[in-house]
């Protein structure tokens, strides 16, 4: 795992206090969303943030890298009415896709070189969801391994209200990757300003 130097994949500081982030721990330290018990505790966290903070129900996200962006993908799969859209980064289908035919706002980051989740099972997440918001298919350009830097498509003829943003970076399997010879990562800036949109 990649450690964070920035909490939420570097969200915290560009939100600006316009946010309230919530960290859970997968069950059995993880999200294996076993006969669904990670998607109920999802759905229980969310009850008790509901009922005990004033937020806007028309914007709720789910983000995470690797597992957790593994279970945002079932968050989006079953829960697409609840949640306004979501950011995965280095995912893959690991804790089920139950509906997954609704659509939802979703922006992915993946590495062409990824050694833990090859970046095929990003793209066919990204494929699923190309679809299920009705954008126009297309092959989305990448960058040449060895370059160091990054690309992002975004998807055209969407349903209104339902993007598709990918960013693909020459890189292996982190939450915040950084094009050769920069301090800082773009990622976080993509993210945000996808999900501030809405």
């Amino acid at each position: 795992m990649v450690p964070q130097k920035s909490p939420f994949y570097g969200l915290w500081p560009l939100a600006n206090n316009s946010t309230i982030f919530v960290a859970p721990e997968g069950i059995d330290a993880g999200w294996p969303n076993t006969g669904g018990r990670d998607l109920a505790f999802t759905d229980e966290i969310l009850k008790q943030v509901q009922g005990g903070l004033c937020i806007d129900n028309s914007r709720i996200f789910a983000t995470g890298f690797s597992y957790g962006a593994g279970m945002s993908n079932a968050v989006a799969c079953a829960r697409a009415n609840v949640f306004r859209g979501v950011a995965l980064y280095a995912g893959a289908q690991l804790s089920g896709c139950e509906g997954g035919t609704a659509p939802i706002a979703y922006f992915g980051a993946h590495g062409i070189s990824d050694s833990v989740l090859g970046i095929a099972q990003g793209r066919s997440i990204r494929d699923r969801m190309v679809r299920n918001n009705g954008c126009s298919a297309t092959n989305a350009p990448e960058p040449a391994r060895g370059s160091g830097t990054h690309t992002c498509t975004s998807y055209q003829g969407c349903r209104d209200g339902y993007p598709v943003r990918w960013c693909a970076f020459d890189g292996d399997h982190n939450p915040t990757e950084k094009d050769r010879g920069q301090s800082k990562s773009w990622v976080p800036g993509e993210a945000w300003q996808f999900i501030s949109q809405f």
